[in-house]
């Protein structure tokens, strides 16, 4: 079927009729052989409507209309990314080593000891992932002075989500983001540093205006609890920052280095395994073999390793992300570590030089809240006035994949 242009002349068509969405145009072809031609414009889709009438039969057609640009603004990229405000949530329910020691083997003294907690927050009463990274959003949005509906992207840092699919989405909804793109990211405890960069990514490139990183996590739901070795470790929390598009000089990101290896997830891992074992019958048809239900194990470590892990690595990618950043660490105004275990903040920071005055851990009240981590002790220490606007923070996430990566921040 030929498709046929838009008249280049008012000589060829006459507009018989007319409102505000539709014009019926006369419209004659003679050097087509079509003898008649009756059609439509639709000034809402821009396109013809065209009804040919010739000898043969009346033949339908729409020819399209490229449409002209839309006058929205441009996204504007290159930009970068400073942090505006922060927040951050926990669970009601307090589980301390004294309660711990009723259910283990274990002490206050042994656990305290050993890895500087004391209590943990435990999910309870209804409590979710999703509950506690909505509270935790509200209150940085709050801080930050931004609307929900003018959030672009949410970043959900988690590897326990309500929902194996994700939970990021459920968030946006119940914050009333409406414009706003949701996804989640699983790196554990590394995830919430890994979060902050990709944000400010989609800001740089992507020409984003407002960006709310999430990192939540409630472990509790994955520990053997009659294994003291990890039982006595993991807490739930959630905490959030919001980062907004500024000029270079306002960049809050001076620097980042990341890495993984998977060779040492035998150290550390959630496995996936089959939840059920079914009579052969109940999972063929005779002839296909059906996978069981897959369910995940409980948290295994092996907490040499990822000490040892731990203590070698962290501080050469903190050194890696300062060098990005042109800064030393006599520049750092804090250092903020995933809060793993108070022996690996000492030792960390004794290999950098930095203070132990100068180290930010609440680990002691909340113990390892995985990719909540960090935000949780940032939000604490900035609602305190420990960290001020203009300090520069070295971050540093570690955990299971492995994975481990600094970021160089300055808090606005």
């Amino acid at each position: 079927m030929a498709s046929l242009a838009p008249p280049s002349s008012p000589s060829q068509f006459q507009v018989i009729s007319s409102n505000s969405l539709i014009s019926r145009l006369e419209y004659r072809f003679p050097s087509y052989g079509v003898t008649g031609f009756l059609g439509a414009f639709n000034s809402r889709s821009r396109t013809y409507l065209l009804v040919m009438r010739c000898s043969a039969a009346e033949v339908p057609t729409t020819i399209p209309v490229i449409p002209s640009p839309s006058p929205s603004q441009r996204r504007i990229v290159g930009r970068g990314s400073k942090l505006i405000g922060c927040g951050s949530a926990i669970p009601k329910r307090v589980l301390s080593n004294d309660d711990l020691s009723k259910i283990v083997d274990t002490s206050d003294e042994w656990i305290s000891q050993r890895t500087g907690i004391r209590n943990r927050r435990v999910l309870s009463d209804g409590e979710t992932i999703t509950s506690l990274a909505v509270e935790s959003a509200k209150n940085a949005l709050e801080m930050a002075k931004v609307q929900a509906e003018d959030i672009d992207l949410i970043i959900l840092c988690t590897s326990s989500p309500d929902d194996l699919f994700g939970s990021a989405p459920q968030v946006q909804r119940d914050l009333g983001c409406s414009k706003a793109l949701a996804f989640d990211i699983t790196a554990a405890c590394s995830g919430f540093v890994l979060g902050l960069v990709t944000g400010t990514r989609f800001i740089k490139g992507g020409g984003f205006q407002n960006v709310l990183v999430i990192g939540a996590d409630a472990l509790s739901r994955y520990v053997d609890w009659t294994d003291k070795g990890t039982c006595i470790l993991f807490g739930d929390a959630a905490g959030a920052v919001v980062l907004q598009a500024a000029s270079d000089d306002q960049d809050s990101l001076l620097g980042f280095d990341f890495h993984s290896d998977g060779q040492g997830q035998k150290h550390l891992h959630v496995r996936v395994g089959a939840d059920e074992v079914f009579d052969q019958d109940e999972r063929s048809n005779g002839t296909i073999h059906l996978p069981t239900k897959a369910a995940p194990s409980c948290l295994k470590m092996n907490g040499r390793e990822v000490f040892k892990f731990a203590v070698q690595s962290v501080p050469q990618a903190v050194e890696a992300a300062l060098k990005e950043a042109g800064i030393t660490g006599q520049n750092l105004d804090w250092l903020l570590l995933h809060q793993a275990n108070q022996r690996i903040l000492d030792a960390v920071a004794e290999k950098l030089n930095v203070p132990s005055e100068r180290v930010i851990s609440n680990l002691a009240h909340y113990g390892n809240t995985s990719a909540a981590s960090i935000p949780l002790a940032l939000d604490e220490a900035v609602r305190a006035g420990k960290v001020k606007p203009g300090d520069v923070l070295g971050t540093a996430g570690f955990g299971a994949g492995l994975t481990w990566g600094s970021v160089i921040i300055k808090w606005d």
